[in-house]
């Protein structure tokens, strides 16, 4: 089966698996990116993506593989790993562009803070993406799998993440695969619109 010759693999640091990386994540974050880092935020996030010691960075990844061609993709860490590291690559690889990210970076504070809330002992999957054209044919379930199996060995009680409200599909695939809404944010109105639900499975 088309499932059993795929191959996951840790990313490489080099600026094509950087970009394609970039891709994935932007897709991820429903163009997030895009907005935050400007029309550069492809190459942007790229050369962050081959720094070590960073959110972003090709030791945090892993990538979905068949016959060569890279499917899709997992960014996650842990709660641990997130405290220790900066976002001062992003920042560097930003150039000009730190501008624009400063400012959005004011604008959406909070919501840029959510990842500051995982408590220690928690694995977070920041993000997962797969090409459009393989949706509901399985790799997201293996990639998802591998989280799980990685999140337990790094000794984590609890495997958590964050989805936009409005993305209805991605939370119904996280709930069949036992996850469950613990929270959401904000608490009241939304702001601009965006609201998020945070989701946990114990391990």
């Amino acid at each position: 089966m088309f499932q059993d010759q795929i191959i996951l693999r840790t990313a490489k640091p080099n600026l094509d698996e950087g970009r394609l990386f970039a891709n994935f994540l932007d897709r991820a974050a429903e163009g997030f990116f895009r907005f935050w880092l400007g029309p550069n935020a492809v190459d942007i996030v790229a050369a962050a993506f081959i720094q070590p010691n960073h959110d972003l960075s090709y030791q945090n990844v892993i990538f979905a593989e068949h016959d060569r061609v890279i499917l899709g993709m997992t960014l996650s860490y842990t709660a641990e790993q997130h405290r220790s590291t900066s976002d001062q690559p992003l920042k560097l690889a930003a150039g000009r562009s730190s501008l624009r990210m400063r400012a959005i970076s004011i604008l959406f504070a909070p919501l840029l803070r959510i990842i500051d809330t995982i408590p220690d002992g928690d694995f977070y999957l920041q993000a997962i993406a797969v090409d459009k054209e393989l949706e509901s044919k399985g790799v997201g379930s293996i990639l998802l799998d591998w989280i799980e199996n990685r999140a337990i060995a790094c000794g984590s009680a609890r495997l958590v993440l964050d989805v936009s409200a409005k993305n209805e599909r991605a939370r119904s695939f996280y709930e069949r695969r036992g996850m469950t809404i613990e929270s959401q944010w904000p608490k009241r109105l939304p702001i601009s619109g965006l609201k998020f639900y945070r989701m946990a499975k114990a391990l």
